[in-house]
């Protein structure tokens, strides 16, 4: 084996630059749970689900899919074992006992591991030696439950075409350099200078153009791993999809699902593709990806065996079963009003929807008073009923329509059972035993801090916030916590500033810390870190 494919080769660049280890909602498995059922397939439950990640890093991916889950198993292996080592103290930290890291080449992982019902593999395949690349296929086939579901991440052509010349350019003089910090100082003058002198209507200068942002924008650990590392290797997606196949995997979905409907690119696009790919999702999805020039997937693969069952065709009755969520908000900064008048909101992901009937807007407003809680579709529909004073047996089929057309946009979230969040806030509210204990929250440890939250996503945290959460364990009452905080204040460890003075008086210290504690509680119940 060559320098260029040696795991010694990747195990030292990854402990030297450590990948930076954090949830990504689209890999966690309630997700996967949710994407299998809404295209025709059944998939295990989370609560018990044995899970195996390829490449976990420090397991900041995995770690609070176990927190979240602890009937669950969780695996996770990467070569560093670095971050290994890193992971293992954050769990001891945390007290979990479900989950296990390893220090392991891909390549070893057998049939003795066991079958698992999630495979996770985010930030992997593409950046990896051919033949790991392989055995991360072989291992979601091998190792994957009858019924499970695989999630792996790639780069992609088209798109990636022309970051090549920007990754090239960037190797051309960083790779030179010994220290990973000189490496990407060389790397971004060669771009500069090439932004300089390239030819205003040259391919190179437009590539630099579309491709600068993301250099200038991006910390150094994603550029280092994304442009500098050994290995890169984009495929176009069909190329991917028939690799699979050969281990016995099919496709299911993209974990966006929003990029897979073919209606959201208007009907110059719809009808001739649909005409073309006759029936064919692979062949449809690789021609949006030349539409948009596509430059990352995240693909969900099942057994070949169980592709013949998937539904592209959204059923009713499978939207029917799942728990919604969402956020809706006035784009003039008004209040949604129950009437005809038409209403352009912003959704997740600051999607824009435009809202003309009052079921409409009644489906908005409660899925926005109760977000990051979910709801049912039973549930939805009685307070669609109650708000518009139409009968249910003429509302459902209006919301269902609405639910039906805001998975396809991407504008809504979907569960099979309901994440476990507060929908307002408790007398005694309660947060999770690990953001409690985590590590980063005592405001000696640093400027800023963010938590995971029960939607797998991170969220930061203001200094009010990590004061309050370790004591949020469903014993304080808002007086007591308001309490803590004056007693805090006049002790010197926190400071509360009016005009330009830090309070110091006890009476309007209390009455001050019970309007923040209101409000810190609020801000925490909507980032999704108090529990039902």
């Amino acid at each position: 084996m060559d320098s260029s494919t040696s795991p010694s080769l990747t195990t030292n660049y990854y402990d030297v630059v450590p990948y930076d280890s954090h949830p990504f909602p689209q890999s966690t498995i309630e997700h996967l749970e949710a994407l299998a059922f809404l295209f025709g397939l059944a998939a295990p439950a989370p609560a018990r689900a044995r899970v195996l990640e390829l490449g976990c890093a420090a397991g900041g991916n995995l770690i609070p899919i176990a927190a979240r889950h602890p009937g669950a198993h969780m695996l996770g292996v990467d070569l560093s074992s670095v971050q290994i080592r890193q992971g293992q103290a954050a769990i001891d930290h945390a007290h979990l006992k479900n989950i296990e890291l390893r220090a392991l080449d891909i390549s070893r992982i057998d049939a003795s591991f066991g079958q698992f019902d999630y495979i996770i593999c985010h930030g992997v395949y593409s950046w990896v030696p051919a033949p790991v690349q392989e055995a991360i296929l072989r291992v979601c086939s091998q190792n994957l439950a009858p019924d499970g579901v695989a999630y792996v991440s790639y780069n992609v052509y088209p798109g990636w075409k022309a970051r090549e010349i920007v990754r090239d350019a960037m190797i051309l003089r960083g790779a030179p350099r010994d220290e990973p910090d000189e490496k990407l100082s060389y790397a971004r003058g060669m771009l500069e200078f090439l932004e300089q002198s390239a030819r205003p209507d040259s391919v190179l200068k437009k590539t630099l153009e579309e491709n600068m942002p993301i250099v200038r924008n991006s910390g150094a650990y994603y550029l280092l791993h994304e442009f500098l590392e050994p290995h890169n290797a984009p495929c176009y997606f069909k190329e991917f999809a028939a690799r699979a196949s050969v281990h016995g995997l099919g496709y299911l979905a993209d974990a966006e699902p929003s990029t897979m409907f073919v209606q959201n690119y208007g009907e110059k696009v719809r009808d001739p593709l649909m005409r073309e790919c006759g029936g064919s999702q692979i062949m449809m999805e690789q021609y949006l990806d030349f539409l948009v020039n596509r430059t990352f997937r995240q693909s969900l693969l099942v057994k070949q065996e169980r592709a013949a069952q998937i539904r592209y065709r959204l059923d009713v009755e499978r939207l029917r079963a799942l728990e919604y969520a969402g956020v809706f908000s006035a784009v003039d900064g008004g209040v949604l009003t129950l009437d005809a008048q038409a209403q352009p909101c912003s959704a997740i992901r600051n999607l824009k929807v435009t809202l003309r009937l009052p079921v409409h807007k009644a489906v908005a407003q409660v899925l926005d008073e109760r977000y990051p809680a979910s709801v049912s579709t039973q549930a939805l529909v009685a307070a669609v009923s109650a708000r518009t004073g139409e009968p249910r047996a003429s509302v459902d089929p209006v919301v269902m329509a609405m639910l039906e057309e805001l998975v396809i946009l991407g504008a809504v979230r979907i569960r099979r059972t309901s994440p476990n969040a507060s929908v307002d806030v408790p007398v005694f509210p309660s947060a999770s035993f690990v953001h409690r204990r985590a590590p980063g929250l005592a405001l000696s440890a640093g400027a800023t801090a963010v938590a995971c939250n029960e939607w797998h996503e991170l969220v930061s945290l203001s200094p009010l916030e990590r004061c309050l959460l370790p004591l949020l364990d469903g014993k304080h009452s808002h007086e007591a916590l308001a309490k803590h905080l004056a007693e805090e204040a006049q002790a010197g460890r926190l400071r509360f500033i009016k005009h330009d003075k830090p309070l110091t008086d006890e009476a309007a210290l209390r009455e001050l810390t019970q309007r923040q504690v209101a409000l810190a509680l609020r801000d925490l119940r909507r980032k999704a870190l108090l529990q039902a």
